[in-house]
């Protein structure tokens, strides 16, 4: 198929801006994949990239087909998954886009389980803030993305969802607990230790505490929840995550415990899976996705750590 061949040519250049590096990762010439690019050109009559000092871009032309290029490399991916899976074989490698609380325990469980039934399926799972995980989406790098607080996008179509708290996470000998949830005003007299106003969840911490007479002092911020997670464990701090960032075996792995932040305070907000809208996923993704959203709407995604 060698057509599509060069339609991979075209959304590599897309991707990376130069065709330098995407010949790079063709394993091509420079040359040989630059007359690719002019032949497909010369099809169309028109030109698809703006020629830059540093590398190319997309013109209006080349947005165009960029969409139709990925939405046909999509729908090829999955009827070549759809013909394996005639024969028998679970086979494909299916992409995902998700935050930083489903990759810490959540995500890897279900893969496992997910490759202990079909050992020949491979995941690519990428860790993405909100907005690029969306983005990924959008432009065909991943089959689902898994956000927390989704914004309005018509093209996210969500297949699972479920109610996520925001949990304060400590060491189990803090003063705080041993109580069963905490009220943010006493979160705030510890140093804080919390994630960048990037984060869903510190978003909606700013928030709760714009409602209220008293104000967060970050004493550390960072936009890695694993570094957060590791700073209070030295120091009486707290940090702060949804439910899923903070199961049970905090405390056996690393002498933390989380408590549920007061429904007074923070309401819960949706944690959703989703893809991008109108496309059919490869037959492996789909898959997955069923036996993920079985655990989003079965029994609650996580336990919050016992004293």
């Amino acid at each position: 198929m060698k057509h599509l061949r060069l339609l991979n040519y075209v959304d590599e250049v897309a991707r990376v801006g130069s065709i330098r590096r995407a010949a790079e990762r063709l394993n091509l010439t420079a040359s040989a994949l630059n007359r690719r690019i002019q032949d497909i050109e010369d099809e169309l009559g028109t030109p698809i990239f703006e020629r830059l000092p540093r590398g190319v871009r997309l013109n209006a032309a080349g947005e165009l087909l960029i969409r139709h290029i990925r939405t046909q490399l999509a729908d090829m991916s999955r009827v070549r998954s759809q013909i394996e899976d005639l024969s028998g074989f679970r086979r494909g490698t299916v992409s995902i886009a998700c935050s930083q609380a489903l990759a810490y325990e959540l995500l890897p469980s279900v893969i496992a389980a997910y490759r202990h039934e079909f050992p020949l399926v491979e995941f690519e799972v990428k860790v993405r803030d909100h907005a690029d995980a969306l983005r990924a989406l959008a432009e065909f790098e991943v089959d689902l993305a898994m956000v927390f607080r989704p914004s309005v996008m018509a093209d996210f179509q969500v297949l699972a969802s479920a109610e996520q708290r925001v949990v304060a996470i400590m060491a189990a000998d803090h003063p705080l607990a041993g109580r069963p949830s905490l009220r943010l005003r006493d979160c705030a007299v510890y140093p804080l230790a919390l994630p960048d106003p990037s984060y869903s969840g510190r978003q909606l911490l700013d928030e709760a505490t714009a409602r209220s007479s008293f104000r967060f002092e970050a004493v550390v911020e960072s936009n890695s929840f694993e570094f957060l997670r590791n700073y209070v464990r030295f120091e009486p701090a707290i940090t702060f995550q949804i439910e899923v960032g903070a199961p049970a075996t905090l405390k056996e792995r690393h002498g933390l415990v989380s408590r549920p932040v007061d429904l007074r305070d923070m309401p819960p907000a949706r944690l959703a899976m989703g893809q991008l809208r109108g496309r059919a996923l490869p037959v492996a993704a789909a898959k997955f996705a069923e036996q993920l959203g079985r655990r989003f709407t079965g029994p609650p995604v996580t336990s919050t750590s016992e004293p």
